[in-house]
């Protein structure tokens, strides 16, 4: 017995000190990459040839034809791919997250409490990466200066190949499925499905400029958006970014986003569109959403493929940069069911022979492998139909489909690997390189990259911005009821200075145009804002931040709501991320309003008269839930007997 405790302990010893020799190599690894990463980085040489002044990318001294911004493109191309070596091109078709430090700094070390989960010197000096995408921000000014820092630190590899920033939506109040999960300095919008509501393409284009300006500010060079989905099915949770359930409308608005983004022709003053998700991720079975297991499935029982695939064609007349495909599996439509980046018929068929489509195809992030954490999956991989094939067959199939990118995952060295073992061409590289390198020599990368980041404070945020997106949260908000009194007159809009009862406003705000009462007894009107219902779900680290499951309000609030209708006369405006089955709440409220992010101010110019509504519905708000059970999750407008149709609004 003496002998099993004396070895137990020997053993508990040993690992004791694995662990902590482990420890102190990690943080010494890291240690010494934080201080490469602290440092402050030179330019590359500027230098003259024959009056010409150019960057030495390459650091040769000699003027190469990729530096050289009088060249071709095509030929710049050329030039820099033929200098590139395999581990180079590879690198070009990871797309990962990046962290940004608080205070501007480059991140040496991984932070997930941060959503950093990469070393940034690691992934661009070793790895060879040059595209990120970033979650959390700092302030404008940190990170301007943050980007111009890690401009500089791709200058300093071998070839200098710039890094393109690429971000999801940063101008809405409510960004990403309900959240305002990554913050920003930006003017404030309505989400897409807001815009939608105004039907007013030149709005939405606007809204494109503006935020171009925005982010080449601060260097964000692609918009991870628009979403050209079409909301057929009302349980899907990512309703507010697309524009609505009809396909006419969302090709419309989404030729509008992309020339605000892009300009009339994709170059130097460009921010690229990687719209998304092709061929449409609305169609979701029951609703369920294709970033978990359970909603991998897309479902087409009305037989509408086609129709998904509308709104894509004003992104196709528009020029996208880039297409994200979905995650989901289009059941029943291609000869295997896989998830669309792997599926061949959806990406080389379809997108690249059908729409003659030659831009940049990217996978939607981690389908390759989730994200872990000391081993343990926090994110599962979204490899649907494949998930009993190895890393490297993922891969592979992905890359054999037509895609050019890899979202989210930086599996390079599986990449490099079936290369070597002639599993894949380095000829089928070089065709998605030539792709991701077009991008960024149009857009003007490798002649300057930087930002001014002076500049960036003065524009981020500008006053005119600011009041421009004000504007257009009044004009997105839906007047879906007013009722008449009895002297022919209508509630809405409200008198000045009444005395109200709310929740869920601002009080500082309700004060400026009505007495506020603490007592709903002590009111003349009660003024409420409610959220569109959901089931919250917990099972993976971002489910919930989606908003998925049944649509009506749930007891005790339906009763609490409905009270206070039976005391006083209410008026309602409700925030429709999703669809929302409120037929008791529009029976018996005097008011009922809808907004898609709007702040209380301008909630309230619509309640009180400052502001005449004219937006109109972008989908159908069903009768029940059994409407929504039995509508087909790919038609629009299909709910029996809906309580508000597409397209209905008031106005004064």
């Amino acid at each position: 017995m003496k002998r099993f405790l004396k070895i137990t302990a020997y053993i508990l010893l040993s690992l004791i000190i694995i662990i902590v020799l482990a420890f102190l190599i990690f943080n010494a690894y890291y240690a010494n990459l934080n201080s490469k990463a602290k440092k402050e980085l030179a330019e590359v040489p500027i230098l003259n040839d024959n009056g010409y002044q150019f960057r030495d990318l390459n650091k040769n001294g000699e003027l190469d034809v990729y530096e050289d911004k009088r060249q071709n493109i095509e030929n710049r191309i050329t030039d820099l791919l033929l200098q590139m070596n395999l581990n180079e091109k590879v690198g070009m078709m990871w797309h990962p997250p990046i962290g940004v430090g608080k205070n501007g700094e480059v991140l040496g070390k991984p932070n997930p409490a941060a959503l950093n989960f990469v070393s940034s010197w690691n992934v661009i000096v070793n790895k060879k990466i040059t595209h990120y995408n970033l979650f959390t921000i700092p302030s404008t000014r940190n990170l301007a200066e943050w980007y111009n820092r890690i401009q500089k630190l791709a200058a300093e590899t071998r070839l200098g190949i710039p890094l393109t920033i690429s971000s999801d939506p940063r101008h809405g109040i409510t960004n990403f499925v309900g959240n305002d999960l990554l913050g920003s300095d930006f003017s404030k919008w309505p989400e897409p499905i807001g815009l939608a509501a105004t039907g007013d393409s030149a709005l939405v284009a606007e809204f494109g400029r503006i935020a171009n300006k925005e982010y080449r500010a601060v260097g964000i060079r692609t918009a991870l958006h628009p979403m050209a989905d079409l909301a057929t099915e009302p349980r899907w949770a990512r309703m507010n970014g697309t524009f609505g359930e009809d396909a006419q409308l969302s090709k419309k608005l989404t030729a509008a986003y992309i020339y605000g983004f892009q300009g009339d022709e994709f170059g130097a003053e460009s921010v690229a569109c990687m719209t998304k998700h092709w061929p449409g991720g609305g169609p979701q079975k029951d609703g369920e959403d294709a970033h978990f297991h359970y909603g991998a499935e897309q479902d087409y029982p009305g037989n509408n493929f086609d129709y998904h695939l509308i709104p894509f064609n004003g992104a196709f007349e528009a020029g996208t940069a880039m297409i994200m495909p979905y995650y989901g599996v289009p059941v029943g439509q291609t000869s295997e069911d896989v998830g669309m980046s792997f599926n061949k018929e959806i990406i080389t068929e379809l997108l690249r022979k059908e729409y003659k489509y030659d831009g940049i195809v990217c996978t939607d992030w981690g389908i390759i492998e989730g994200f872990k954490i000391f081993g343990k999956e926090i994110v599962e991989a979204k490899n649907w139909g494949v998930e009993n094939l190895t890393v490297k067959e993922r891969i592979k199939k992905v890359v054999d489909a037509g895609v050019d990118q890899f979202g989210g995952n930086m599996n390079s060295s599986e990449l490099v690997e079936l290369v070597k073992e002639g599993q894949i061409l380095e000829a089928r590289i070089d065709k998605s390189v030539k792709r991701l390198l077009r991008a960024k020599f149009k857009m003007g990368l490798f002649d300057n990259p930087f930002v001014d980041a002076d500049k960036a404070e003065k524009i981020v945020g500008e006053n005119e911005f600011v009041e421009k997106g004000k504007l257009a949260q009044r004009k997105s908000i839906v007047l879906l009821k007013n009722k008449m009194n009895v002297d022919s007159t209508f509630i809405l809009p409200l008198k000045k200075n009444i005395k109200i009862y709310t929740e869920n406003i601002n009080k500082e705000t309700a004060f400026k145009y009505a007495t506020v009462v603490d007592s709903l007894a002590d009111a003349d009107i009660a003024v409420l804002r409610l959220q569109a219902p959901w089931d919250p779900r917990s099972g993976d680290m971002i489910e919930s931040f989606f908003h998925q499951g049944t649509l009506d309000f749930k007891q005790p609030e339906l009763s609490r709501i409905l009270k206070i209708m039976e005391q006083k006369p209410t008026v309602v405006c409700i925030y429709l991320d999703r669809a929302a089955v409120i037929p008791e709440i529009a029976e018996n409220a005097v008011g009922l309003l809808c907004d898609f992010g709007a702040y209380d101010d301008a909630v309230f110019d619509i309640i009180f008269g400052d502001f005449n509504p004219t937006a109109k519905l972008p989908f159908e708000l069903p009768s029940s839930m059994e409407a929504v059970k039995n509508q087909k999750e790919d038609v629009p407008y299909d709910s029996e007997n809906p309580v508000f149709k597409f397209g209905f609004g008031l106005n004064y």
